[in-house]
């Protein structure tokens, strides 16, 4: 039998991100206007780091990404893209493991 507390969903989204960078502040923009408390973790993760993220993000963050199911919403998006993106993962995030 399962609990409520089992049937809540909460994504985790990662802001691909880097010093200096103007395009991703106006992302956090972006997704402070839409999210609300609750509606998602978001850890901003700066590429400059990794080598494998630089290889993958550096010509195109900031891109939102969603690790579980790999799914990415590049550059450029406004309120209403980032708000299909986060109801498409929170439509099939509690299907995954």
């Amino acid at each position: 039998m399962s609990t409520a507390l089992e049937t809540i969903f909460m994504p985790y989204l990662e802001l691909m991100t880097t010093d200096g960078c103007h395009l991703c502040d106006e992302a956090v923009a972006v997704l402070l206007a839409v999210l609300k408390p609750g509606d998602a973790e978001v850890d901003l993760v700066d590429i400059a780091f990794d080598e494998v993220l630089m290889d993958t993000y550096a010509t195109r963050i900031p891109v939102v990404r969603e690790p579980r199911s790999g799914r990415e919403l590049n550059w450029p998006f406004d309120e209403g893209q980032f708000s299909v993106f986060l109801a498409a993962i929170c439509a099939t995030g509690d299907q995954s493991a």
